[in-house]
């Protein structure tokens, strides 16, 4: 893979955009955060509070197919 394109499973994506695709606003990204201990954590760009967090794309997907899993098993 080149820098231009990276692997799936490692991409990453800043938290609005991934607010975007869930279709959440901030504030209910956090609230599913402290929720759900099994939503992926952050990287964060920094020790900064104000650095830029990022998903890795790979682990939300997991996590999003588990949810619909478990609830087709439901």
């Amino acid at each position: 893979m080149t820098p231009h394109n990276p692997s799936p499973a490692r991409a990453l994506v800043r938290q609005t955009a991934l607010c975007n695709w869930l279709d959440l606003p901030r504030s209910g990204l956090d609230k599913l955060r402290r929720k759900d201990p099994t939503f992926p954590k952050p990287i964060k760009d920094g020790d900064a509070r104000q650095a830029a967090a990022f998903y890795v794309f790979a682990e939300v997907e997991a996590w999003r197919q588990t949810k619909i899993a478990s609830r087709d098993a439901a």
